[in-house]
């Protein structure tokens, strides 16, 4: 392979001019990064605290010094450049403090953290000016890769990713010849059964497999087809190495028993594995770059260029310090002051009974039996409060309710959405469609109606979202709600209300959606002392 670490050939020329920043020009520029630290502080210290805690983001510790390395390769054309600052970076920085404050007052750290890469860039057109962030525009576009995503977000992707997974992993079994059955994420091999958790939805391959495919792209000189073909293609490779794990273990489980699917040895798998995807990264970036026409190979199209030193003979000049450079930094030092002269935003937890307390006999002859969640369940719901329980009327069917009670949504921990986690329960939603139910005090409400099967049984399922008194029907209208009442109300508590029945064949849909009705008129007005409104 040819080398790769070669200096770059766009450098200025001997004898011609070298711009160079002064100590004022880094001490201006210093400060302004201090004072948009300060002004997104609570969101970055979220930030760092889920690379710290949370495995699929362990990576985002590299990413800043990654994004420095990529500003350092740029350092000797930038040199070539006088970069007076720019008056657009004056607009994105004032877009980037509002984030901050919507991000304070709601409380929703995401929000800050995506503002903050925005006025990094506009920091960056304000010192440096638009050729300047022109050339260091990947470095900043790599910060994104940084921030973690929206918890709900997250959390619909890992369900996807898992389901995925664990029917592409079952698939591999049978190719062995093993029989297998496969109900949601639990993969029954008959002596044993393997739950594809979230820790094996394939995230913690995923991302940081897409920074190394958006680093190879960049630095890939070939078509811009291929470089797209390169980021997109860690998708589904992932998921293809992820299946191809989970299929692994399932026959070695098969084989040589348990032990395999636990311990050391199934972190190490997952250790190797990453590997492989990224031995098939180079692999097809290798491939690609065979079709060449000058047949450079994989080494000639690859540009890790380090910075030459200023040419020999160049005259050395100091910058100055633009209007447009002073304004934004001073913007960025009033925000700053105000920032800290400001408490931390805590949003107000309103009082309540807890579920302990609720009722086991409602009004129409329900009696309840109350049940529990398994811990590990619990652990991933991440619930403040919760009630469960079977309710049923002499000679009836039963009704099961579920509610999960938030005290605060705006840190990332809210309702899982019945749409993702019932099919990772192995039910099939046959439908799913909103329904208006009449209620006892003359009103009504809006309730999502889903019917779902398993083999022959079949359920019918009510299910919506109750905060501050507002009941929803819709996942993105809760998130907004949570903004809303975190800044205009000082709080961002909720629930998620559940009901379930089965449909019996001897009885029908319209019987089952009877008894979920009458419930819930009896379940209605006693919800109100365990939900705030």
């Amino acid at each position: 392979m040819n080398a790769i670490l070669l200096p770059t050939s766009s450098v200025a020329q001997p004898g011609g001019p070298a711009w160079r920043n002064g100590p004022q020009q880094w001490g201006l520029l210093a400060l302004g990064l201090a004072a948009l630290v300060a002004c997104h502080w609570a969101g970055l210290v979220f930030m760092v605290a889920t690379w710290q805690g949370v495995e699929e983001y362990s990576y985002g510790w590299f990413v800043p010094l990654i994004s420095i390395f990529l500003v350092w390769q740029r350092s000797d054309e930038l040199r070539r450049l006088e970069l007076q600052g720019s008056w657009w970076g004056l607009p994105l920085v004032a877009l980037s403090l509002l984030l901050a404050a919507v991000g304070h007052f709601s409380a929703i750290r995401s929000i800050s953290q995506y503002g903050f890469v925005l006025g990094l860039v506009g920091l960056s057109l304000g010192c440096v000016g638009a050729q300047g962030t022109r050339l260091i525009r990947m470095a900043l576009v790599v910060l994104l890769f940084m921030v973690p995503l929206p918890q709900f977000v997250l959390r619909e992707l890992s369900h996807g990713l898992q389901l995925l997974s664990s029917q592409l992993g079952v698939a591999l079994i049978r190719q062995f010849g093993i029989s297998v059955f496969l109900e949601g994420n639990v993969i029954d091999l008959g002596s044993y059964k393997l739950q594809v958790v979230e820790a094996c939805n394939g995230l913690r391959y995923l991302f940081p497999l897409m920074v190394l495919g958006f680093l190879g792209a960049y630095f890939y000189r070939g078509p811009w087809w291929q470089r797209l073909v390169i980021v997109a293609s860690t998708i589904p490779l992932t998921i293809a190495i992820n299946s191809l794990r989970i299929g692994l273990i399932g026959v070695t489980v098969e084989y040589w028993g348990a032990q395999m699917a636990e311990g050391l040895l199934h972190d190490l798998e997952g250790w190797f594995m990453f590997m492989v995807c990224l031995a098939l990264l180079i692999g097809e970036m290798a491939l690609l770059a065979r079709l060449d026409p000058q047949r450079r190979g994989l080494g000639g199209l690859l540009a890790l260029e380090i910075p030459a030193p200023a040419p020999p003979g160049a005259a050395l000049q100091l910058r100055r310090t633009g209007a447009a450079s002073l304004v934004v930094l001073a913007l960025l030092g009033g925000a700053a002051a105000l920032a800290l002269a400001t408490p931390e935003q805590q949003l107000r937890k309103p009082a309540r009974q807890a579920f302990t307390e609720f009722p086991l006999s409602l009004p129409g002859g329900w009696l309840g039996r109350p049940d529990r969640i398994a811990p590990d369940i619990l652990a991933v719901l991440a619930v403040d409060d919760y009630f469960i329980a079977n309710y049923a009327r002499p000679s009836a069917p039963w009704v099961n309710f579920y509610t999960a009670y938030y005290a605060s949504q705006s840190g990332g921990q809210s309702s899982h959405s019945p749409r993702t986690c019932i099919p990772g329960d192995g039910w099939a939603i046959l439908s799913i469609e909103p329904v208006t139910i009449a209620l006892e005090s003359g009103a009504s409400m809006q309730v999502n109606q889903a019917v779902i099967q398993k083999g022959e049984l079949r359920q019918l399922v009510y299910y919506w979202f109750q905060q501050r008194g507002q009941v929803m029907t819709g996942e993105y209208e809760v998130k907004w709600g949570i903004l809303r009442d975190a800044m205009l109300h000082d709080r961002s508590d909720g629930a998620l209300i559940r009901l379930v029945t089965p449909v019996l064949a001897q009885e029908g849909q319209a019987a089952a959606e009877q008894r979920l009705s009458d419930f819930l008129r009896s379940l209605q007005p006693r919800l109100r002392a365990f939900i705030p409104d």
